[in-house]
């Protein structure tokens, strides 16, 4: 029977020394890349009445598709993604993924078809999908330990701010200029991305232990898409209609292969037993379940403040400015108490699901202010709870996995993202319109907000008695085959 001894030295050191010391211009570039990946999440969902009216003429399905599939190829990819950076280098591949983002946004910006610009967006997608668990796994290596938290809450700032930016960038671009602009801005952005990439970030060292597994890579991420395609379109086709149902099942026999896959292989892309850790589940579950909360409202934010308080475009993106200031500001308090992440995270979603409370009960006759005041709150719980959570995906995972510990603590925000939405806009739908349908959506989300914070709650452990121990755990599982071959 193995031993400890037995184990390969490189993979025993679950906190090595950082490779380099983390400078503040490598930490605003990295967080630069992944904000702009992440706006393009939401910066088109403000275009959809000009897209509607252009001249592309798209039907209801095709115009779906523009918004979806940036998504659906972002998530389903970045697991793989990267595992793909800690083997074959993380700054090369942040570097493809800003040119592949900069390929999409022009074939975008370009398009005469839907079919073009539904290309573009998968294309967009798949390099936001190279750049974000690349980005956060440099951060990552060039950070000491005990400044790593600090840097996890700036990654995570610029995350949340990307939504945001997206809103106000796209509420921009939809009052005063062409769809075509929104996507044409992109190109020199990532040009110039790609740049101070090129400058600044340096090379950190690849990892031998992370391994691809082209069949697992395969059924995962279109399993992913599969589940990712039914939460997003169940709104507009109906629960139980065939294809919904169909996209499911699929997606679950994919799902199931792949975990029955990578529990054989002896090279899996990412082994199921790592969810044995109740950090790792915990972390996992509350991370989707922020941006679960976070999406749905943004989802009905922008509709209330245009159809039911009556703002122009721009002035809801200006509107909707409260969001900013939690994130901003509560992730530099979080760090203080980041050797104590489970009251941090409880408190940060709690507030999440109370804000969604408060903001249900908005009306016509609801002053801003009020309304403003229960952004504060969601906001100040996202900025809040976001960084330990973020931290605790990474560090349940050893040092060599960190690009694939990033895929799948966003994996777990962009499908929060996805049933956010489809939650939401399921209840909306039920009803005669958004004034009847917003307050028992946002009712809806804030109880399973709430609900799945208990849950949280229970099953996290502080980080600092148990990551070594997680780490190794996976060491010694990812290791044993090796010693079979």
């Amino acid at each position: 029977m193995p031993s400890h001894t037995q184990k390969p030295t490189p993979e025993r050191s679950p906190e090595p020394a950082p490779e380099r010391s983390l400078k503040r211009s490598t930490l605003l570039t990295l967080c630069a890349c992944v904000l702009v990946a992440q706006s393009m999440v939401a910066a088109i969902n403000l275009l959809i009445p000009q897209l509607s009216s252009s001249s592309l003429h798209p039907s209801h399905t095709e115009l779906l598709w523009m918004v979806d599939a940036y998504v659906i190829v972002f998530a389903g990819l970045l697991i793989p993604a990267g595992a793909l950076g800690d083997r074959y280098g993380r700054k090369g591949t942040l570097l493809a993924g800003l040119t592949l983002f900069a390929a999409g946004a022009a074939t975008s910006a370009l398009a005469q078809n839907p079919a073009t610009l539904i290309a573009g967006r998968g294309l967009s997608g798949a390099g936001a999908a190279l750049i974000t668990p690349a980005t956060m796994s440099i951060l990552v290596h060039l950070s000491a330990p005990e400044n790593r938290a600090r840097a996890m809450g700036s990654w995570t700032l610029s995350l949340g701010l990307g939504g945001l930016a997206g809103n106000l960038g796209g509420g921009l671009v939809g009052q005063f200029l062409s769809w075509r602009a929104l996507f044409g801005a992109m190109v020199p952005l990532a040009a110039l991305l790609a740049l101070a990439v090129t400058l600044t970030t340096p090379r950190t060292e690849r990892s031998t232990h992370s391994n691809l597994d082209p069949t697992g890579t395969a059924l995962l991420t279109t399993g992913l898409v599969a589940i990712l395609f039914g939460i997003i379109e169940g709104p507009a086709y109906g629960w139980t209609s065939p294809r919904i149902i169909t996209a499911f099942a699929a997606g679950a026999v994919l799902i199931a292969a792949f975990t029955a896959h990578a529990l054989r292989s002896r090279t899996p892309l990412l082994d199921p037993r790592v969810f044995t850790s109740p950090t790792l589940r915990a972390a996992t579950l509350g991370t989707a379940t922020s941006f679960f909360g976070l999406f749905a409202l943004f989802y009905v934010n922008s509709q209330y403040l245009q159809e039911i308080k009556g703002y122009g475009a721009a002035v809801t993106g200006v509107a909707i400015v409260p969001l900013t200031i939690g994130i901003a500001l509560v992730p530099k308090l979080a760090v203080r108490w980041s050797h104590r992440p489970r009251p941090v995270i409880g408190t940060g979603l709690a507030l999440i699901g109370l804000g969604l409370l408060g903001a249900s009960t908005a009306d016509a006759g609801t002053p801003y202010w009020t309304y403003a005041c229960w952004l504060l709150a969601i906001s100040a719980g996202a900025g809040l709870s976001m960084p330990a959570l973020t931290v605790g995906v990474v560090t349940s995972l050893p040092p060599h996995r960190t690009g694939l510990g990033s895929g799948l603590g966003t994996s777990a925000r962009e499908l929060g993202a996805a049933l956010g939405v489809a939650v939401t806009g399921t209840i909306l739908a039920a009803h005669a319109d958004l004034a009847h349908g917003m307050a028992p959506a946002l009712r809806t989300v804030a109880l399973i907000v709430l609900a799945a914070t208990a849950i949280v709650i229970v099953g996290h452990r502080d980080r600092k008695t148990i990551t070594r121990t997680i780490a190794s755990d996976e060491e010694r599982v990812l290791s044993r085959p090796a010693r079979h071959s």
